[in-house]
């Protein structure tokens, strides 16, 4: 710091304040200093500012996604990372993958490193273990799946409804043979999902038991396996219900394994790569983890800002877009 303020012309403590934001520096200083640090490739030393710093923040926050492997998990850490750049602030991130023990791990590590605020994607039973840490006032937003145990802002997509509008998009295309193959039964979203489904084929006078109901699917070779298994069936279905994304994309593989992709009707809940250049185009039931990713950010950063108000819930729409596969008919038995 010494030799950017001499480079500069300036004082070291006004290096310092140019660094850390304070306001009251014109820009002309802020150029020089800017411009003397990165002649220097000067780095500053975070965990030496924060000695300083009167509000003790790092400049950083902990983000756990379900997995980097998935798009819907890509989006949403995108759409963090541009909120936090934004506001000169970096993003630690980790994958879930479905493992509660992996989920306290990976928290864990967020918080020896201090970060400002937390956005979770989580599996365990309860997130009662974050309670010390929200009553300390670290700011927790859970994204995807609703947290137990603790009250804290959550932002979801409104699965229930999403699953609902599938299935009635397949009930008006006459369909009365569906399946459902679904993701991990203990996770909140893969319950509602399967409670959409089950509802509204109840509403439409369908017996459910006699409904396929498949799932624990946690993988692309999991679900085609069992779409496979589920097509040789003496009775197969006429339409399918494939609510998680890798789940639809083992799913799109069964289906032309058995050259049955213009025959059996397919509706996904999230969208899939290159969904409208296969033919036929995959019809899903969009999320929008850009909108839950923003979202996320700025409830973090609203709590940073001093928001002390009670836990915030926002459900984000879904939208159905048709194109091929959920507009199927169902053909004759025989």
């Amino acid at each position: 710091m010494r030799h950017v303020a001499a480079l500069a012309g300036v004082g070291v403590k006004t290096v310092s304040r140019v660094i850390n934001g304070e306001p009251n520096v014109s820009a002309a200083t802020i150029a020089k200093v800017t411009a003397a640090a990165r002649t220097l490739d000067y780095q500053p030393d975070l965990h030496a500012g924060n000695l300083r710093r009167a509000d003790g923040r790092t400049r950083t926050i902990g983000l756990l996604v379900g997995s980097v492997d998935n798009p819907f998990s890509g989006a949403v850490h995108r759409a963090v990372e541009d909120a936090a750049l934004a506001r000169g602030v970096a993003v630690f991130a980790s994958s879930l993958d479905d493992d509660p023990a992996r989920e306290q791990e990976a928290v864990s590590a967020f918080l020896r490193r201090r970060v400002d605020g937390l956005i979770l994607t989580t599996i365990s039973e309860s997130q009662a273990y974050l309670a010390p840490e929200l009553r300390r006032g670290t700011p927790v937003v859970f994204v995807d799946r609703e947290p137990a145990g603790v009250a804290s802002d959550t932002v979801v997509s409104d699965n229930l409804e999403g699953a609902a509008v599938a299935t009635r998009h397949l009930l008006e295309r006459g369909h009365r043979r569906l399946a459902y193959l679904g993701d991990r039964a203990e996770i909140r979203t893969a319950q509602a999902r399967r409670r959409g489904f089950l509802d509204e084929l109840g509403l439409a006078g369908i017996a459910t038991r006699d409904i396929p109901v498949i799932e624990n699917l946690h993988d692309i070779e999991t679900a085609r396996l069992a779409a496979l298994a589920l097509l040789e069936r003496d009775d197969p279905p006429t339409a399918i219900f494939s609510a998680q994304n890798l789940v639809t994309i083992g799913v799109l593989h069964a289906l032309r394994e058995s050259g049955l992709q213009h025959a059996i009707a397919l509706v996904g809940f999230d969208d899939v790569p290159l969904a409208d250049l296969l033919e036929p185009g995959v019809t899903v039931v969009a999320q929008n983890p850009q909108e839950i990713g923003r979202i996320a950010a700025e409830r973090v950063f609203a709590r940073l800002d001093g928001d002390a108000g009670p836990a915030v819930r926002t459900v984000v729409p879904t939208r159905l877009i048709e194109r091929g596969s959920g507009e199927i008919p169902p053909r004759e038995r025989g």
